[in-house]
């Protein structure tokens, strides 16, 4: 078991794909040469050896990248991932009370019951192509009626139209007396926060790093990279090049995996796995839907316990 761990271990770290090597390369490379002409001027007796330098650059770039950039992307990353975990919750809440909760007076009702449960999943599926900037599709098609999935291709907001459609078919419930004021109160406040979610993830996507923060990062960033090379060749000579690389790599690798993961809603490697989360829903609904009916009006005999 330890010997698997570690190999994981390996794996992990030496996985190209899914890192941000590919982004982040030539600049890397950049300031690897950069670093070996000071180094190959320093062989030539240029004076280019600067170490005073190493006291003031890195506490203000380190500070200010390390601490600031991070955890910031990080807590959007994480916030994104929190509004899918109620998302995910509160489908299961309310699929299982519709389910339970609304009473079938026709055999009909029943089809319309398991239909509005659909589009709870379909609300899920919907947002997660919203927040990609994606066409619905026919994953969509197969949770609602063909009439239904023809309107919501008008609709600039396709979950929040769904959310509509679902209010719409409890509101009818509770008129037709199939739920009671307490049930429907309970299943809308569910609803209201599936469409808080949608407005929580829409902010995080709609609210990028502040412009001029994200120019005097790099500039900073730059900044030290350029200069660490006269602190560094008196000492190391040679393997100035090499060292900067190193240095290069591991700065401009994590201003990039901030850059990933502050929008967490794409199809990237570093984004949330938003089509497991939408399988998973879809799964546990069918799963539910295969229970045994709810006690109806029409039926006289109640489900098995």
């Amino acid at each position: 078991m330890k010997f698997w761990k570690k190999s994981t271990w390996f794996k992990t770290a030496l996985r190209f794909q899914g890192s941000v090597i590919p982004a982040i390369f030539y600049r890397v490379l950049f300031c690897g040469l950069f670093g070996l002409l000071i180094s190959v001027l320093y062989a030539f007796n240029f004076s280019v050896s600067w170490p005073i330098l190493g006291s003031v650059v890195p506490s203000i770039v380190l500070g200010l990248l390390l601490v600031f950039r991070t955890n910031t992307a990080y807590d959007r990353f994480w916030e994104g991932r929190k509004c899918w975990g109620v998302i995910n919750n509160n489908v299961r809440n309310l699929s299982r009370q519709i389910l339970v909760s609304v009473i079938e007076q026709k055999p009909e009702d029943r089809e319309e019951k398991i239909a509005a449960m659909r589009l709870l999943v379909a609300f899920a599926i919907a947002m997660k192509l919203h927040l990609r900037h994606e066409p619905i599709n026919a994953e969509l098609a197969e949770m609602m009626p063909s009439a239904l999935y023809a309107k919501l291709k008008m609709i600039n907001n396709p979950p929040l139209e769904i959310a509509f459609w679902i209010a719409d078919y409890l509101q009818k419930q509770y008129e037709c007396h199939n739920l009671s004021l307490y049930q429907l109160t309970a299943m809308q406040e569910l609803l209201n926060s599936m469409v808080d979610m949608l407005g929580g993830c829409e902010r995080i996507q709609k609210t990028p790093m502040p412009l001029a923060y994200a120019i005097h990062l790099k500039q900073l960033l730059l900044i030290y990279c350029l200069l660490l090379p006269f602190q560094l060749v008196k000492d190391l000579g040679v393997w100035t090049g090499l060292i900067i690389s190193l240095v290069a790599f591991t700065l401009f690798g994590i201003e990039e995996i901030g850059i990933e993961i502050e929008d967490p809603f794409g199809r990237d490697p570093n984004d949330l796995p938003l089509d497991t989360i939408c399988n998973g829903m879809k799964r546990n609904l069918e799963d539910l839907i295969s229970l045994s009916p709810n006690i109806s009006k029409y039926d006289n005999h109640s489900p098995t316990i």
